[in-house]
């Protein structure tokens, strides 16, 4: 018996709550899978910019610097671009910092939408499995009533073993899941951290220029 053929006897004896559970792994899965990509490609991304960028709002070079910021698509040049509209007509820095404010407040949620349907999902995987054991539960015991106490042991026995199967099969989805959600909302306060260091730094050499 190969692999497969567990696997498929093992989701055939679950009951019929394995398919809400297979319906929520699925829609787990593909939303881990596109926040994986996206914060791993944004985090380097942003980093890039940011070297790149930094170097040039030092230096003066602030048309530069704004070319670059607009032309990208990344959360530090949405924000330093949208600060820098107000150059040149803001001279104390209020505007500038006021825009970098509010461009943060827009981005920000950007970062970690999603994400925190995977702690819902891998609740309702448990949910789901458990409720799946109870009902099978309840079934096996009803259908022993009416057997001899040899058939209603061995019929109990089956039932439990079934019904096992579908809190397996939940706590299998909803484990990684929760470990997925951890690691991605670390790598999203860390990215959320950047940008808003970016911000300040951003804010403060402009603030500074003015002022000499």
């Amino acid at each position: 018996m190969t692999i497969f053929d567990l696997i498929a006897r093992f989701f055939q004896s679950g009951g019929v709550f394995m398919y809400p559970i297979l319906v929520v792994f699925a829609i787990g899965l593909s939303i881990a899978l596109e926040r994986i990509w996206y914060l791993t490609r944004a985090r380097r991304e942003n980093l890039s910019l940011w070297l790149h960028l930094m170097p040039l709002i030092n230096e003066g070079r602030l048309d530069d610097a704004r070319a670059m910021a607009n032309k990208s698509k990344t959360a530090i040049g949405r924000v330093i671009g949208h600060g820098m509209l107000h150059l040149g007509v803001d001279s104390g820095g209020e505007r500038t910092e006021a825009a970098v404010d509010v461009s943060l407040l827009e981005i920000m949620p950007q970062l970690s939408r999603r994400t925190h349907y995977l702690a819902t999902f891998a609740n309702v995987a448990t949910l789901l499995g458990l409720l799946g054991t109870i009902v099978g539960l309840i079934h096996g015991f009803a259908a022993t009533g009416d057997l001899a106490p040899a058939d209603k042991q061995n019929q109990l026995s089956e039932a439990v073993s079934q019904a096992m199967n579908c809190t397996a099969f939940g706590l299998v989805v909803a484990i990684p899941f929760m470990l997925v959600h951890a690691w991605l909302q670390s790598v999203t306060d860390e990215l959320v951290d950047n940008v808003e260091v970016a911000a300040v730094k951003f804010v403060n050499s402009i603030a500074g220029r003015g002022r000499s």
